[in-house]
């Protein structure tokens, strides 16, 4: 997939080398709009005099700006530390080694990918379910309300769902709405992608959505409990040994 040389330019100028760079945000979930920043999210590493050191590295990198009008936003962390991220109960993390939406990649890229399914756990729904909490009081927030929000609880509801009954991460609404099949979605993220115009709800949309938004909850609590993914994740030992084996130049 071709993107725009400027998140490659991006790319290119991280002080750091980078396992892998990909594309999250409102272009990984598929309701970018026009005026869309790219959020670029990935993984450097530091060298080992810069981790044994007395001088530590730059655990984690951030850096935005605007290039000729493209709005960019890049944070990567250090192997170490988005490693031990990935045992913990964070979504977040395993859809930036999943996203398709792929800047830049290594072999090490791969071979992360196969050991994330192994950090997938039945206990992540409380990630989902957390994520798409705080999403609704910021929906709740605004008066007029606005589309954004709204869509990203829906994103993150179905994300967490799906990932209990499948053991898959799949960030994409419109893909995620293949299987969901709810109505109303595609027409809130055509809204969406159409921009600022049209990206406000009537309050009387209100009550509905609140109304699916505690029933797409308890789905996301009933997928947990019935859920056959594993209590604990099992991927610990090769994120050792890959993470030896980058920081040594092994890999």
């Amino acid at each position: 997939m071709t993107f725009d040389q400027r998140l490659q330019k991006y790319v290119d100028e991280h002080p750091y080398p980078l396992l892998f760079a990909t594309i999250s945000g409102a272009h990984l979930y598929g309701f970018p709009s026009p005026d869309s920043d790219y959020d670029l999210r990935g993984v450097h590493v530091l060298p080992l005099r810069d981790v044994v050191g007395l001088q530590p590295g730059r655990e984690t990198v951030e850096r935005s700006g605007v290039d000729d009008g493209l709005e960019l936003d890049l944070v990567t962390h250090d192997v170490k530390k988005f490693f031990a991220l990935m045992l913990k109960k964070n979504g977040y993390v395993l859809e930036q080694v999943f996203s398709p939406l792929v800047v830049h990649t290594t072999p090490e890229h791969e071979e992360l990918k196969a050991i994330a399914s192994d950090c997938v756990t039945r206990h992540h729904a409380h990630h989902y379910l957390g994520f798409a909490a705080t999403q609704w009081k910021l929906f709740q927030k605004e008066h007029p309300p606005r589309v954004k929000p709204l869509l990203y609880v829906y994103r993150v509801l179905l994300t967490g769902i799906h990932l209990m009954r499948t053991g898959q991460v799949e960030a994409n609404l419109n893909h995620l709405n293949d299987w969901a099949k709810l109505p109303y979605l595609p027409e809130l993220i055509e809204r969406k992608q159409v921009g600022p115009e049209k990206g406000h709800l009537a309050e009387a949309d209100l009550a509905f959505h609140e109304q699916e938004y505690e029933r797409l909850c308890r789905e996301l609590e009933s997928a947990y409990e019935t859920s056959s993914l594993p209590e604990t994740p099992s991927g610990a030992a090769a994120l050792d040994d890959l993470l030896v084996r980058v920081r040594l130049g092994d890999a």
